[in-house]
C-alpha cells in the first residue's frame, strides 16, 4: 500500500521511527516532511501535503503525526472527500476504517508510545471498509456533507 505521511515538529520523533517500521511490512511511503524536531511547521500546512496524495489516488491511506493528534484530525477534516480521525487504541484503529471508511489517521507521540503505536498503524492498515448497507448509508451520508463545504 502506498501511504502518505507527515509530521509537525511535535510529532517528528515518531514520524521518523514509523517510517521504517511500515516500509518492513511492505508499505511505500510518501513523506511530506517535517525535516526535523526543530524545523517548526503548523499542522494545516502538512495535513494539506498529506492529504493530497490520498485525494488524488496516489496514496491509498494518510497517516499524520502531531503532539496530540487533535490539531492534525481537525486540519485533515477540513479537507472536503477526507475522512481523518485521531487513533490512540486498538478498537479505533480498525473500526474507523471498518466504520466510517477512514481515510487518514492521526496519531499523537505525545500520548502513544512506540510500540503501541506500531500495533495501531499496522491495525489502520489492515482494516477494511465494510460494505454493509448501514455502513453504505453512513458513507454516502458523509460525503453528502463533503458536497456542501
Amino acid at each position: 500500500m502506498v501511504i502518505s505521511v507527515g509530521s509537525d515538529h511535535a510529532g517528528y520523533g515518531l514520524k521518523v521511527k514509523m517510517i521504517p517500521y511500515l516500509e518492513s511490512l511492505g508499505h511505500t511511503i510518501i513523506d511530506n516532511g517535517n525535516n526535523g524536531a526543530e524545523d517548526v511547521v503548523f499542522f494545516p500546512e502538512v495535513a494539506r501535503a498529506v492529504c493530497r496524495p490520498v485525494l488524488e489516488g496516489t496514496a491509498e491511506r494518510g497517516i499524520m503525526f502531531c503532539g496530540t493528534g487533535v490539531g492534525a484530525s481537525v486540519a485533515c477534516n477540513k479537507i472536503p472527500g477526507i475522512r481523518a480521525s485521531i487513533v490512540h487504541d486498538y478498537q479505533c484503529a480498525h473500526q474507523c476504517v471498518e466504520h466510517d471508511h477512514v481515510n487518514v489517521m492521526c496519531i499523537g507521540e505525545k500520548v502513544v508510545g512506540e510500540w503501541l503505536a506500531k500495533d495501531l498503524l499496522k491495525a489502520f492498515l489492515e482494516a477494511a471498509g465494510d460494505t454493509d448497507e448501514r455502513t453504505a448509508h453512513v458513507i454516502q451520508l458523509l460525503a453528502q456533507m463533503d458536497q456542501r463545504q
